[in-house]
C-alpha cells in the first residue's frame, strides 16, 4: 500500500484523519460536516448552503476575504466549499510544505465567521436557483424532481438551495441557530491527504478548531418506502431535447448487495463498450450519452440512469434501458465481461491512490457516518461476486413497483414514453399498483 492512512479523535471530540502519500508533490485539505439539506425544514430550507455561502465572506482573522482568499492562493491553494443533501465539504489543494495556511483559514472560517453581507449572498443564491427552473418558476431539475417523489413529506425530498420562497425569508436568527447547532466538534472531520505528515496535521487541526465548541453529531431519521410502481412523472418544457432519469431505490454501501450493485453499474455504464452506451449510443444512435450511477447515503443508496433525446426517441431510449435492465435480471453475464468488470473497479481503486482529494473523500468523508472500509477490503468484496449473484441483486432492485421515471421536455411522444413506463416490460413484478402524474 502506497499510503498510510490516520484516524485521531481530539479531546473536544473533532476527528482528524490524516493520509500520508509520500510520493506524491501535493496535499489536499477537507473539512467534512454532517448537515445538509436532509437536516432542514420547510421553514429553513436552504439554511446550509446558504450558510456555506456565508463563510466566503471573511472570519475574525481573515474580516478582508480578498486577502483571505490570496493567503491560500499564494501557496497552491483555492477554497472551495460545496453542500449536498447529507452534508457539507470545505476544501483547497495545497502545497505540503504550506498546510498551516490552508488549515489556520479554513479553520477560522468554520468556527468564527462574520456570517455578514447576508442580502448580497442572498441575490447570489437567487440567481444560482434560476438555473432550477423555467420561466414560470417550476423545477424542471431532473435530481430535485425525483426526489421529491422519491422522499414526500421527508427531509430528503427538499432541494439543496432551498426554494426562492424560503431563501427569501431566511433570517440572520435561523443562519446563527443553524451554524450552532451543526458546526460542532462531534459533527466535523478534518482530514488531509498527500505529502504531509500525522504529527503535523494533528497539531495544526487542534491549533486551528480550538474555538470549535463541543457537541454530538447530527442524526437522521430513516425515508418510508415509496409506494410500488411504476411511477411516472413528467414536466413539460419547450426544449429541443427530453431529459428523464430513471431511479431504482436500494441499499447503503455497507450492505452485502452493494458489491454487487457496483458490478452491474459498470455493466451498465463504464466505457463504450458496457451495455447501455452501445446499445442506445453506438448501436441505434438514439441518444448522445446515457449514464448510470448510484447515488448513495449512510442508509440507502439510488441506482440511476440518465440521458437525454429527442422527444420523439425519449420513449425508445427508455424503452431500450428498461430492455437491457431485464436482461441482466433474466440472464447471468459472461464470464469475460463479469471480470472486466472486477478488474475495472480495482484498477480505478487503485488509481485513486494518486489523488489526495479522492483518499480525503473515501478516509475523511465517509468517516462523518460510519468507518470506512480499506480500498483491499472494498475490491475484495467486489471480486467475490459470481454471476449467479449479480443476477439476484439485479431481480431484486430492478423491478417494476421500485421504478420511478421523471421526464421533462416537450409532450411530443410522451403517450408513448408514459405507456413505455408504465407497461415497464421485462422487468420483475411483484406489485400490481401504479401511478402516473403530469406537469
Amino acid at each position: 500500500m502506497s499510503f498510510t492512512p490516520y484516524r485521531d479523535v481530539l479531546p473536544s471530540g473533532l476527528r482528524v484523519v490524516t493520509v500520508e502519500t509520500p510520493h506524491l508533490h501535493t496535499a489536499l485539505l477537507a473539512v467534512y460536516v454532517r448537515t445538509g439539506s436532509r437536516h432542514e425544514t420547510v421553514e429553513n430550507n436552504g439554511v446550509s448552503h446558504f450558510l456555506e455561502h456565508l463563510f466566503f465572506r471573511g472570519s475574525e482573522a481573515w474580516p478582508d476575504t480578498v486577502k483571505m482568499n490570496a493567503a491560500v492562493e499564494e501557496v497552491g491553494g483555492n477554497l472551495n466549499g460545496a453542500t449536498t443533501r447529507d452534508h457539507g465539504y470545505y476544501y483547497t489543494p495545497l502545497h505540503p510544505s504550506h498546510l498551516s495556511v490552508g488549515l489556520d483559514v479554513i479553520g477560522d472560517m468554520l468556527t468564527r465567521p462574520r456570517l455578514t453581507d447576508m442580502e448580497v449572498e442572498r441575490q447570489i443564491i437567487l440567481e444560482e436557483m434560476l438555473d432550477e427552473v423555467d420561466e414560470k418558476g417550476r423545477d424542471i431539475d431532473l435530481d430535485n424532481l425525483s426526489k421529491r417523489l422519491l422522499f414526500p413529506g421527508h427531509p430528503l425530498s427538499l432541494k439543496i438551495a432551498g426554494t426562492r420562497e424560503s431563501v427569501k425569508a431566511l433570517t440572520h436568527a435561523q443562519v446563527l441557530e443553524h451554524f450552532a447547532r451543526h458546526y460542532v466538534a462531534g459533527n466535523l472531520v478534518v482530514s488531509a491527504a498527500g505529502s504531509v505528515k500525522h504529527s503535523e496535521v494533528l497539531a495544526l487541526a487542534e491549533r486551528a478548531f480550538a474555538h470549535l465548541p463541543k457537541g454530538s453529531a447530527t442524526t437522521e431519521s430513516a425515508p418510508p418506502p415509496l409506494g410500488p410502481g411504476p411511477h411516472f412523472h413528467f414536466v413539460s418544457h419547450d426544449e429541443s431535447q427530453t431529459e428523464f432519469k430513471l431511479t431504482f431505490r436500494a441499499v447503503p454501501e455497507q450492505h452485502e448487495d452493494f458489491p454487487a450493485l457496483q458490478i452491474l453499474r459498470r455493466l451498465l455504464d463504464d466505457g463504450l463498450s458496457s451495455r447501455l452506451p452501445f446499445e442506445i449510443v453506438e448501436k441505434r444512435g438514439l441518444a448522445y450519452s446515457v449514464q448510470a450511477g448510484l447515488d448513495t447515503y449512510h442508509d440507502l443508496s439510488l441506482f440511476e440512469i440518465e440521458a437525454a433525446s429527442a422527444p420523439e426517441k425519449a420513449s425508445l431510449v427508455v424503452a431500450e434501458s428498461l430492455r437491457v435492465l431485464s436482461e441482466l435480471c433474466e440472464k447471468e453475464a459472461g464470464e469475460e465481461e463479469l471480470n472486466r468488470a472486477k478488474r475495472r473497479h480495482r484498477m480505478l481503486l487503485e488509481f485513486s491512490q494518486d489523488s489526495p482529494g479522492e483518499l480525503a473523500g473515501w478516509f475523511g468523508g465517509v468517516e462523518l457516518f460510519r468507518r470506512p472500509e480499506t480500498f483491499g477490503h472494498r475490491a475484495d468484496q467486489v471480486d467475490r461476486q459470481t454471476a449467479a449473484r449479480v443476477r439476484e441483486v439485479a431481480r431484486r432492485y430492478f423491478t417494476r413497483e421500485n421504478l420511478l421515471v421523471v421526464a421533462v421536455g416537450q409532450r411530443k411522444g410522451l403517450k408513448a414514453l408514459e405507456k413505455v413506463v408504465m407497461d415497464a416490460e421485462g422487468l420483475p413484478s411483484s406489485a400490481p399498483a401504479v401511478s402516473a402524474a403530469r406537469g
